[in-house]
């Protein structure tokens, strides 16, 4: 079984994730001593440091993406949903110019992008791309 991940954003956006948290609680504690007069309560404090969770949680989600392949498919999870798709159902894998990530070519004229394999990757990105095509044309000499 083959896994691909992102890297450069990986190696962005966990860093970004644990700024954000450390920069809110720092706003969180220092929030109750302001001389604008405005009262800011524990429950404020708290509230703040949340928002630096959340934020942190949603630059943690470009993380998510991955693609799993073997000879019977491929998986493909984007930021908020996984599919499997069998080789019969793959037209190709391409990775048009200009493009951000790789995309699955299926029937019809439909695509589906692989976050996972990444044009600012780029080398890591073209080993990817050359192993699922190397899965995807030994699934259809097996068959």
């Amino acid at each position: 079984m083959s896994t691909f991940r992102p890297h450069k954003v990986r190696l962005v956006a966990i860093p970004l994730a644990a700024l954000l948290v450390v920069l809110f609680v720092v706003i969180a504690v220092l929030l109750r001593n302001t001389p604008t007069g405005a009262y800011f309560g524990t429950s404020d404090q708290i509230a703040m440091a949340l928002v630096g969770v959340l934020l942190a949680c949603g630059v943690l989600l470009l993380t998510r993406p991955r693609v799993r392949a073997n000879a019977e498919g491929i998986e493909v999870r984007n930021l908020l949903g996984a599919t499997w798709y069998s080789w019969d159902q793959v037209d190709g894998i391409s990775f048009p110019d200009g493009a951000a990530w790789a995309r699955l070519d299926l029937p019809a004229d439909e695509y589906v992008s692989v976050m996972a394999v990444q044009a600012t990757d780029r080398d890591r990105a073209v080993a990817a791309i050359r192993e699922l095509r190397g899965l995807r044309k030994q699934s259809s000499t097996a068959n």
